[in-house]
């Protein structure tokens, strides 16, 4: 995990050099990687981009700046990537009784998804694969309840164990779902 990054999510100078605090996203880190089941899940779909959307197969995103993202793409890459449900328990634990670990495994948790994330497009990108940048349901224009889209087309609540709340938020909690365009046919 990039300690720079977590300093980030944290909202703390990544200059700091307070050992405590040091030591803790250390010790953090640790857990996470001991704990986290990272699972993901990817399909290379052909599309059709209008001024307004991204289409694919019978499915419709609605959203005026994935399709300006996806412009002049024929694929797209739809993908689901979680962490497990031993984060979310993490989580509640320390939330109860540590509420400064608890922050600190937050921004560890966020900064391993995104690990996780850019792992799967250096995968795709090292077989040939020419992408752009991901953009995710809850992101500007495109709406949360996307996400019922992709689980749909992906499969995930079967394949990977993610699942939607009633109003699409993914569980486990430190999940991805994206669209990434693909440039080359």
């Amino acid at each position: 995990m990039n300690r720079n990054e977590i300093l980030r999510y944290l909202r703390t100078s990544s200059k700091t050099d307070d050992p405590r605090l040091l030591a803790l996203i250390d010790s953090c880190c640790e857990e996470v990687n001991q704990c986290v089941n990272p699972k993901t899940l990817h399909r290379i779909f052909d599309c059709t981009v209008t001024e307004d959307s991204l289409i694919v197969g019978d499915t419709v995103f609605s959203s005026k700046r994935l399709a300006d993202t996806v412009k002049g793409c024929k694929r797209v890459c739809i993908f689901g990537a979680t962490l497990g449900t031993e984060c979310d328990r993490l989580l509640r634990t320390y939330g109860a009784t540590d509420i400064t670990r608890a922050a600190v495994l937050q921004a560890c948790l966020a900064s391993k998804i995104e690990e996780v994330c850019d792992g799967l497009e250096d995968t795709l990108k090292s077989e040939g694969l020419v992408l752009r940048q991901r953009y995710s349901p809850g992101y500007f224009d495109l709406d949360i309840t996307e996400n019922k889209k992709i689980f749909e087309l992906l499969e995930l609540t079967k394949r990977i164990g993610l699942t939607l709340t009633d109003s699409c938020q993914m569980v486990p909690t430190k999940s991805v779902t994206a669209i990434i365009g693909v440039e080359n046919d």
